[in-house]
């Protein structure tokens, strides 16, 4: 048993290393672009997870960008109007509902956290609208923790590749902690967002070009180009 989490572990660290590569010239997910362009922020960060709940990058991204042209704190956030900020992050899904979100998130931080982003995940999870994927991306991409951030790409990609055999991303999560060595949590997302957006999508994963391919057993795959 030891040597085939040995083995499963050398595989996993080689596809990341494969990942890397492959993925230098992918544009990243917004979160590190955020991250990238405003220095390890957590309110920043959550902000822009919240945004990006049920919307493409390319939608959430400019959002968040405009919102923070005009506020960047739990504070100045509270100062802006409610249409206002349905302006500013228009055409996000929901808009209107994450605005709401976002007043009664800076309110609680405001009175509960002297205005700052909790850092343990209990505290993160007691927010309105967090979630597991959201604390686990606002942990390491906001603080610098380690920790494995599930989303759709991460969670159909690594049963794809046979990292693990799960239903769920809870599953996920504490399948993945057991074969992903602890430094390489937090990057592992932000290469499984950038696979699955330009190579191993939901429907007709792009086998043919995919430099993961001999190491891939393509687990459920029934149409590929």
């Amino acid at each position: 048993m030891a040597k085939e989490q040995d083995s499963q572990k050398n595989r996993a660290i080689t596809i990341i290393e494969l990942m890397r590569i492959a993925t230098k010239e992918m544009v990243e997910p917004a979160a590190a672009t955020i991250t990238q362009h405003y220095g390890r922020n957590s309110f920043l960060v959550l902000v822009s997870c919240i945004l990006s709940l049920r919307t493409k990058d390319s939608v959430s991204l400019p959002a968040s960008q405009r919102l923070f042209a005009h506020a960047q704190t739990p504070d100045s956030l509270l100062l802006l109007s409610p249409h206002t900020i349905e302006q500013l992050i228009y055409p996000t899904g929901f808009y209107r509902q994450k605005t709401k979100q976002l007043l009664a998130l800076c309110a609680i931080l405001i009175e509960k956290h002297h205005s700052t982003v909790p850092s343990t995940p209990e505290e993160l999870m007691a927010l309105p609208g967090v979630g597991p994927k959201t604390t686990n991306l606002v942990l390491s991409e906001g603080f610098g923790i380690p920790a494995i951030c599930v989303d759709t790409h991460v969670h159909r990609i690594s049963n794809r590749l046979g990292l693990v055999q799960t239903k769920n991303p809870t599953q996920t999560e504490e399948a993945l902690k057991k074969v992903l060595p602890k430094k390489y949590w937090s990057e592992f997302n932000k290469l499984m967002v950038m696979w699955g957006q330009n190579i191993c999508a939901p429907v007709s994963p792009r086998c043919s070009i995919c430099p993961l391919q001999p190491l891939c057993p393509q687990i459920g795959v029934t149409l590929r180009r």
